[in-house]
């Protein structure tokens, strides 16, 4: 299975977050990174669609050279060092979500996109996703390009054989609380012994978390996760656990997609991207596959931005190229090439959307992931959320892998997230 555009997400801030833009220093000036006809945008393989980056080349070629470097490898150090060098740097550079909180703090390096008219523009959106590029002083750092609604991934008649329900409605339905899902999972083990809901309990520990309106700092620098929502979060993947309905197996690993190509693991809870991992990675169980809404409510994963930097020369310019990249036709153009879930709700009836997908048993899953990803919840997005959610996410992991006593890895967790914050200088 090929790596999914994503598969570092759970890395996420490799230091720490307080540091991320260091070398950025506040109020300096940016030499341009455009001369005369020549703007570069940076992103990342897949980041965009390739189709519409050709496309905006031709569209704009009369006015502008638009040069679309795909950068490889660490994408967020290749721009921060190449910011804080203060040379070369592109005109539009792609965020990604998941490093969003740390260009946050440094919004004075980018060109606010409300000085652009910017807020023309923010009712064809998703108003959870627009906010995301919003930092604390109201700065627009970064507009949207796409999202990751998490969904409820199934084999149909592994399910209709195991007397469950199967029809994506009816799925969605009886499987709509924690409890009915854990319920079906041990329906699931029973009546076909060996075959197991989920490969592991972090996804359920991670996805409760991502539901709620909080994560593990607030907007006051305070850590938060030692509190209700992550202890709920953290009982419930403990339970996942207790009650046998996930596997023993590594997520990625041969053994797992094995199981799940042998219909052993036969549902999982992921984001709408998760459809091009599933036909590039177990492309013999074409046709099997079926999406439901997930339980409780829906969750995000992943989704990126495009941002102007200081460096630009031309930023009305850069703003008129972002906006047509991203309208409402163009970007059910990414989904389609690079499976880029549209942050544009009008994007969700288009016809190119709409098509059944041979892959899914002919389901249109439009119908569950467009819903969901107008339903989701957002909490505040702090620079230090990667860094104090990762020890809760290592020790539920050796709760579930290695059988470690939840008690004492949730112990050795707070311990953890203490040592931390008090380096970050999050309050605790």
């Amino acid at each position: 299975m090929r790596l999914s555009r994503r598969g570092l997400l759970r890395a996420g801030l490799a230091g720490t977050a307080a540091t991320a833009l260091g070398g950025l220093a506040s109020g300096c000036a940016v030499p341009a990174g455009s001369t005369g006809r020549n703007m570069v945008l940076w992103y990342w393989d897949g980041g965009l669609g390739d189709t519409v980056v050709e496309k905006a080349r031709a569209r704009y070629g009369d006015r502008v050279d638009l040069d679309a470097i795909k950068i490889g490898g660490y994408y967020r150090s290749k721009l921060i060092t190449t910011m804080a060098g203060r040379a070369h740097v592109p005109d539009i550079a792609g965020l990604k979500g998941e490093d969003m909180a740390s260009y946050l703090p440094n919004a004075d390096q980018f060109v606010d996109l409300r000085t652009l008219g910017a807020e023309k523009y923010r009712s064809r959106y998703l108003s959870w996703k627009w906010d995301q590029g919003i930092a604390d002083d109201g700065t627009m750092v970064g507009f949207p390009i796409d999202c990751g609604p998490v969904a409820h991934y199934y084999q149909y008649e592994v399910f209709r054989k195991a007397g469950l329900p199967y029809e994506p409605d009816d799925v969605s339905a009886g499987m709509n609380t924690w409890e009915k899902f854990f319920a079906a999972g041990e329906q699931l083990r029973r009546r076909l012994p060996g075959t197991y809901l989920l490969t592991d309990i972090n996804v359920v520990f991670e996805n409760v978390v991502q539901q709620g309106s909080r994560r593990y700092v607030d907007k006051d620098r305070r850590f938060i996760g030692d509190q209700e929502h992550v202890r709920d979060a953290w009982a419930l993947a403990v339970e996942a656990k207790r009650r046998n309905i996930v596997s023993d197996l590594v997520s990625g690993t041969p053994d797992q997609l094995s199981a799940v190509q042998d219909g052993k693991l036969p549902s999982q809870l992921n984001a709408s991207w998760n459809t091009g991992d599933l036909k590039n990675g177990v492309p013999k169980t074409k046709g099997r596959w079926r999406v439901a809404q997930m339980p409780v409510r829906p969750s995000n994963n992943g989704g990126s931005f495009l941002s102007i930097t200081k460096a630009c020369r031309e930023p009305e310019q850069a703003f008129e190229i972002i906006t047509w990249i991203l309208d409402a036709q163009n970007q059910a153009q990414g989904f389609v090439d690079a499976g880029l879930f549209p942050s544009t709700p009008a994007s969700y009836g288009l016809k190119t959307l709409r098509e059944p997908d041979p892959f899914f048993g002919g389901q249109v899953t439009m119908d569950v992931f467009g819903p969901a990803a107008q339903k989701i919840t957002v909490a505040y997005n702090s620079p230090y959320d990667v860094a104090l959610g990762q020890p809760l996410k290592d020790e539920i992991k050796n709760v579930g892998v290695l059988g470690k006593d939840p008690e004492k890895a949730w112990s050795d967790a707070m311990s953890k997230c203490r040592r931390i914050a008090q380096h970050l200088g999050v309050s605790h």
